[in-house]
């Protein structure tokens, strides 16, 4: 039913989009992910018509640091705890940041290794989530599998990821409706739990070898 995970990083790696299941326990969501680096306006366009069209942007600790990007509040009482920051828009070449061209166009730039605090204005129409330093391993969320990702494939560790909603009434795709997606558009589909299953086994062999 779904695909590997070494499948899964090199869609993502050549700038697909992939799409990520979590446990039935958890959230029982998939969500689109792709590397921000690789969001254009027309991919951003279809993941907004696709998806909840709420677009988040799972990031590091240290790129957030130095971008000036805080957490949104001091008492997080979301129901998983995500982690959002204070929202941004990139500063130059947007209008009111909330189109297609906007969203992509600030995806790529908190991606650029060119960009500084003062290129984003806040609030804005981008909500970066801080991932957890321990990434899957440490918290099962689509915002540390993104990162994974990131890693894996050796990108920038900023990631944009959206919630995939049912056409006909707007309520969240499980995983069989997931799966008929991917499969309907030609992408790759995986879950968190194999991506945990990856890696232990990816540190288990570098122990081995050290």
């Amino acid at each position: 039913m779904f695909n590997s995970i070494k499948e899964s990083v090199e869609a993502f790696a050549r700038g697909e989009f992939i799409v990520v299941l979590d446990s039935a326990d958890r959230e029982n969501e998939g969500d689109l992910v792709i590397a921000a680096e690789n969001l254009t306006t027309e991919k951003m366009a279809w993941m907004v018509k696709m998806t909840s069209g709420l677009i988040v942007a799972p990031m590091s600790a240290p790129i957030l640091e130095y971008l000036n990007l805080p957490q949104m509040v001091t008492d997080n009482q979301e129901s998983h705890c995500t982690a959002f920051t204070v929202s941004c828009d990139y500063a130059y070449n947007t209008t009111t940041g909330i189109s297609a061209h906007d969203r992509a166009l600030t995806c790529r730039m908190l991606a650029s290794p060119d960009v500084t605090a003062a290129d984003f204005r806040r609030p804005g129409h981008m909500f970066p989530l801080r991932a957890v330093p321990g990434g899957v391993l440490a918290r099962k969320g689509h915002t540390e599998a993104a990162i994974e990702f990131c890693k894996l494939a050796g990108k920038r560790e900023v990631s944009a990821i959206c919630e995939l909603v049912r056409d006909e009434d707007g309520l969240m795709m499980r995983r069989d409706e997931c799966v008929a997606f991917a499969r309907r558009w030609g992408l790759k589909v995986c879950t968190i739990e194999d991506l945990c299953e990856f890696l232990k086994k990816k540190k288990g062999a570098n122990k081995v070898l050290q």
